[in-house]
């Protein structure tokens, strides 16, 4: 069995390595023609950077694919998860404990492993297409930041699902499920205001007549938000992006000062239209309903299957490793079977976006101003133009940008 999987998991990872081939050909075939409705702003020189910057971005993406790989590969059928859950007990004969350094060390590790490539994506790729605004020092301390508040909340979380597994070794699995579920509705409270405010700074929008622009359109959708913020996003990109954070009565609108500076008052408008059209529409509430189902679910089929004692062996490990180790092994093979579904996950997005694109254009009456938007957004942030089909259908989350472009100018 552990050659069946390990046969699953190449053809699985060749699979997507043709997918990133046939995406990279056809930008080099077709990437230096100018979509239709972006005349105006994308030139030759515009494509062959966005060309350059795609290439380039995706060449740091495949050696960082190729060297989680090999390790993931060593870990998992070289044997050295059974050396490295042998060294955990070792630290100590906790349940609890035990399996909280398991996963934190794990994690540490993956990120350790991992700084090559995000330094280099940061200070040579994003630097040498002009959006890298972020210093060393900016670097080193976001990273210490974002490790610790990571590193406490998987400590607290993995210790509270393992003390619910010691006390209800029958039932832990929807206690679990449960744990998970309050504790990610929590976050969507809480990090508006603790967790975002670390890493930047936020304030009431600067620019004059924009924000009541904005409050004219949240009173017509019948939306209440709390604030309208701006976010000092060029201190370390200078791309550009806005989104809806928070819910319930923390729910509030935040615009890259990057954005501010590209885009016309009507055009930032037509972009939170679309944003608030997911709300409006029930995407954020059924995707999380979704989420908590397929949670549940896979919540009960983990508890029978890590009760399996043949679980260890189809990667020939011994029956008696931890239960983090064969949470690993579980998830390894579910990240296997759940692949098929990408492209279907991926389906869903676009139709949300779709719907959400058309209630932009209702509620401002203007698709002319979205259709803008979307034009200036992916030409400033050199997205790729010309994604091949395939690709795009397997796993963009957005409909190809010279797609809704073309569907928003034939409204």
């Amino acid at each position: 069995m552990k050659s069946v999987l390990f046969l699953c998991y190449v053809a699985v990872t060749l699979f997507t390595y043709w997918l990133r081939h046939l995406n990279i050909s056809h930008l080099k075939r077709y990437g230096a023609s100018i979509p239709e409705g972006f005349e105006s702003v994308v030139d030759e020189a515009t494509l062959r950077k966005t060309t350059s910057y795609t290439i380039d971005s995706s060449r740091l993406s495949l050696w960082d694919s190729l060297f989680d790989n090999l390790l993931l590969m060593l870990f998992l059928f070289g044997g050295l998860i059974a050396t490295y859950d042998q060294f955990i007990h070792g630290l100590s004969d906790s349940f609890i404990l035990s399996a909280a350094l398991f996963f934190l060390i794990l994690t540490w590790a993956e990120e350790l492993f991992g700084i090559p490539f995000d330094l280099y994506g940061t200070f040579r790729i994003e630097a040498r297409y002009g959006f890298n605004t972020m210093t060393p020092g900016l670097w080193f301390t976001d990273f210490l930041k974002s490790q610790a508040i990571a590193s406490t909340i998987l400590m607290m979380l993995v210790s509270a699902a393992f003390w619910l597994v010691q006390w209800s070794p029958a039932h832990w699995w929807v206690w679990v499920w449960a744990l998970m579920a309050v504790f990610s509705l929590f976050m969507m409270f809480i990090s508006p205001y603790f967790l975002e405010p670390l890493f930047n700074k936020f304030e009431p929008i600067r620019e004059e007549g924009l924000e009541d622009e904005i409050r004219v359109l949240m009173e017509k959708v019948g939306l209440k938000v709390g604030r309208v913020m701006q976010m000092d996003a060029s201190r370390r990109s200078q791309h550009s992006n806005a989104y809806f954070t928070g819910i319930g009565k923390v729910k509030r609108i935040v615009l890259y000062d990057t954005l501010l500076k590209q885009m016309t008052h009507g055009e930032i408008v037509a972009v939170l239209a679309h944003e608030i059209g997911h709300w409006k529409k029930g995407h954020i509430w059924k995707r999380l309903l979704a989420v908590e189902i397929m949670g549940l679910a896979g919540a009960w089929i983990a508890f029978y299957l890590l009760n399996w004692p043949g679980l260890p062996g189809l990667l020939g490990l011994p029956a008696e490793i931890s239960l983090p180790a064969k949470m690993v092994i579980l998830g390894f093979i579910g990240s296997l079977v759940m692949f098929p579904l990408t492209p279907i996950q991926a389906w869903l997005s676009r139709r949300h976006e779709r719907e959400a694109d058309r209630f932009a254009v209702d509620v401002t009456g203007n698709s002319k101003a979205l259709a803008s938007a979307l034009v200036k957004l992916s030409t400033e942030n050199l997205s790729n133009l010309h994604p091949h089909p395939l690709y795009a259908k397997f796993y963009y989350s957005h409909p190809p940008v010279v797609e809704r472009v073309r569907d928003l100018n034939q409204i």
